[in-house]
């Protein structure tokens, strides 16, 4: 079942544990993207998906005027607020591909794990459209994997998303699979077939590591955990809490970090 919809709405009422908990993104992923394209102050930039702005600062840094485009109602009040010292920075609320954007103005439009919440068939169009010729398309996300290093403790976590998440969801247990660069090179192949050129990819790499209480927190900001009902959720979380307390009270995070960018042809 398609339940982008719901599962997106769902972010704008945990915005403070979002912006708190929700990593931002290494300066590799930014130094490539400005190798790729020049940005500077005569620059005219869109962020695809803002957030509460974690991938957006580096960007307004370097001058360009910027234009966020944020669905949620409280997520596009908190960037106006925390980038009001910016005066090229504004703010557009709704769904990128229902809102109305010039043509032919972007130098770059970039979207920071929020791309696939935009239907593809109406998406990669809407960015070639709004590019000038030579500008460029930065898509990037960060992608988790949890106890790597710890297998037992990866095991009882996966017991536990047996009991609650899969069950809650009518997923069937052992379907997880964790991001490769195979993944990568699918979605950097998808804009060739709107249009787009001179298409590259890249990884990155880093750990994180929580508290037991952190973890749970930041759980508590993942769409589909959310939308779980109150009480399942609520002995799911605490039973995740348990286990890791139990292994040492830390968890690691190994995240992968996947740029892909393209190019509207000059």
């Amino acid at each position: 079942m398609d339940n982008r919809k719901e599962l997106g709405s769902t972010f704008d009422t945990a915005v403070a544990l979002y912006d708190k908990m929700r990593p931002g993104y290494v300066d590799d992923i930014y130094r490539a993207i400005f190798d790729y394209v020049h940005i500077d102050a005569e620059s005219h930039v869109v962020e695809v998906g803002s957030g509460s702005g974690q991938a957006t600062l580096p960007v307004l840094k370097t001058g360009c005027s910027l234009t966020a485009v944020e669905y949620g109602e409280n997520f596009s009040n908190l960037l106006k607020d925390k980038f009001r010292d910016y005066e090229k920075f504004s703010v557009v609320t709704g769904k990128f591909e229902d809102v109305e954007l010039e043509k032919d103005f972007c130098d770059l439009v970039f979207s920071a794990t929020a791309f696939h919440w935009v239907p593809e068939e109406s998406g990669y169009p809407k960015v070639y459209s709004m590019l000038k010729n030579g500008g460029a398309f930065a898509r990037f996300a960060n992608r988790p994997r949890n106890c790597r290093d710890n297998p037992e403790l990866a095991r009882e976590i996966d017991e536990i998303y047996n009991d609650h998440y899969n069950k809650y969801y009518g997923v069937k247990s052992g379907t997880k699979t964790w991001f490769t660069e195979d993944d990568a090179v699918k979605i950097s192949q998808i804009p060739g077939k709107y249009g787009f050129t001179d298409i590259r990819y890249y990884l990155f790499y880093r750990e994180r590591v929580f508290s037991s209480k952190e973890y749970v927190q930041l759980l508590g900001t993942y769409s589909d955990h959310m939308a779980i009902e109150e009480s399942i959720r609520n002995e799911f979380f605490a039973r995740i809490e348990d286990a890791i307390d139990r292994y040492g009270g830390t968890i690691t995070i190994n995240d992968t970090l996947d740029l892909e960018l393209a190019r509207k042809a000059e």
